[in-house]
């Protein structure tokens, strides 16, 4: 597991980012806290000199379970316990929502919580399920985060497209009344049906327009460039992830069928961007191949811009 993963676990197959410990089941809100690692609170203490006095202005972020200091905030700074994440969660999908899931990083500054939304959605042929990510920091380094991740089910890819017409995402920062601003962000559920209804159209788009086996080249090449100097190693290492990234389009079984289209170009990008191996993989590697499912990923993101601008 990587090094930065404090607790974590998952249901069923082992999911895309790799990490945590297998469970039989989706658990309850209850037992997940328990089995993430994630049933500890925060509490706030004053920040002091060597000699005693008081930082004025300042709090130190505390976990009760070990005195582990999580985050030096401003006094301004509003705890979202993780009962209160689980909670919230809870509202905002209904009774028997069933957690994938959860867990810390980082020593516990950040946490993570995913659930599978019950509603399905078959889009241009494909079963793509939807999933709410909440993430929320205790070191002051990011705002509370719920996006919506659309999951290809077949290969168990992520379409994070970043479009014009929907948000996939809502943030807020740890200050003001977070009460109220918890009840603003129930409206992600309204945010999550428009996504996917606004995807289904982008993908019908997708698949209409065509492209080239010359196109898919340049694309991947614009994707993947090398660098101005770059040394035999380097011109080698790119070369072989290009040549993965248009296996990926030309040879995947699952997209045989689909055409030569935008669509099957995103989607071979979002299958490498998932789960192809890096060329150096660095301790951290899976954690951040899971922070993208909150905050996008740039491969595909820009595998879109490309499409749309030609």
């Amino acid at each position: 597991m990587a090094a930065n993963v404090e607790t974590m676990f998952y249901t069923r197959e082992k999911p895309w980012h790799g990490l945590g410990t297998r469970v039989s089941e989706a658990p309850s809100s209850e037992e997940a806290l328990y089995l993430a690692g994630l049933d500890w609170q925060v509490k706030q203490e004053l920040v002091c000199t060597d000699t005693g006095e008081v930082i004025q202005g300042y709090k130190a972020n505390i976990r009760d379970r070990d005195r582990r200091v999580l985050g030096v905030v401003t006094d301004r700074y509003r705890i979202i316990q993780n009962q209160e994440a689980f909670a919230f969660t809870d509202t905002l999908l209904g009774s028997g929502v069933r957690y994938e899931t959860a867990g810390s990083l980082q020593g516990g500054k950040r946490v993570w919580i995913l659930a599978r939304l019950p509603k399905e959605y078959i889009i241009s042929g494909e079963q793509i399920s939807p999933y709410l990510v909440f993430s929320n920091a205790h070191d002051g380094s990011g705002a509370v985060k719920v996006a919506l991740t659309p999951v290809r089910v077949v290969c168990n890819n992520t379409l994070n497209l970043a479009l014009d017409t929907a948000k996939r995402s809502w943030s807020m920062v740890h200050t003001g009344n977070i009460r109220d601003k918890l009840q603003e962000a129930e409206q992600t559920l309204f945010m999550a049906e428009e996504y996917m209804v606004r995807l289904g159209k982008e993908f019908e788009n997708l698949q209409k327009q065509k492209v080239t086996d010359s196109q898919v080249a340049e694309y991947i090449e614009r994707l993947l460039p090398l660098d101005k100097g770059a040394g035999s190693i380097q011109d080698k290492n790119i070369t072989k992830l290009r040549e993965d990234m248009a296996h990926r389009y030309f040879d995947a079984p699952d997209l045989q069928g689909v055409g030569k289209n935008a669509y099957r170009f995103i989607n071979a990008v979002s299958d490498f961007a998932t789960h192809a191996k890096p060329l150096r993989r660095t301790a951290n590697y899976n954690e951040n191949l899971f922070a993208r499912t909150v905050d996008g990923n740039p491969l595909i993101d820009k595998a879109y811009q490309l499409v749309r601008a030609a």
